[in-house]
């Protein structure tokens, strides 16, 4: 049976996140090195992050477990407390952004904690995804029903993402091209 098409649009979302979580560790590397970093570029992934993933994936996410609970809850109760990791990588995401507006304002933040802070990001995003990937998702896949996929699809919209969509937002014009920057480094 060939996945729904909503967990491919999820996994889809994925892999893109996973493309910014290695741009954001290549500056991140940078700043280890007292090299050049781009700031700028820092903090267009955390504004997408907090516009694209933390207001519509997350959401959908949230939406498929809540199913998942109706459907079989001692599956479900594997997956864990998702909607309060989804609140963390949003706190965490809005601190990680304050702490480069700050550097961007050129207000005093000592690299020891920007280089925290930028780390406990890249490792909750990375292990959340990975969870999500593992446990979740086939969980999901193996519990819920046609007539389930098809509710939940009705139910929820599915919006345009401003950077990996097909109109790319103006505000992510230069971050999409740094994506493609990178992926054509190799």
């Amino acid at each position: 049976m060939t996945p729904p098409l909503m967990m491919r649009s999820l996994r889809e979302d994925h892999r893109n996140l996973a493309k910014l979580l290695d741009l954001l560790e290549r500056e991140v590397q940078r700043f280890d090195e007292a090299g050049a970093v781009d700031y700028e570029l820092m903090q267009s992934i955390l504004a997408y992050c907090l516009e694209y993933p933390d207001k519509v994936h997350h959401p959908r996410e949230d939406r498929l477990l809540e199913r998942l609970r109706e459907r079989d809850p001692a599956v479900a109760s594997t997956v864990g407390d998702l909607e309060a990791e989804h609140a963390s990588l949003a706190e965490l995401t809005a601190r990680f952004a304050g702490t480069i507006d700050k550097v961007l304002l050129e207000l005093e933040i000592s690299r020891a904690e920007l280089d925290r802070i930028a780390r406990e990001f890249l490792t909750a995003y990375r292990g959340h995804m990975a969870m999500e990937e593992k446990v979740f998702f086939p969980a999901a896949e193996a519990a819920l029903s046609g007539t389930d996929w098809a509710g939940l699809a009705d139910s929820m919209a599915d919006p345009d993402d401003p950077l990996f969509g097909v109109r790319v937002a103006r505000r992510f014009q230069g971050l999409r091209d740094d994506i493609q920057a990178m992926a054509d480094e190799g």
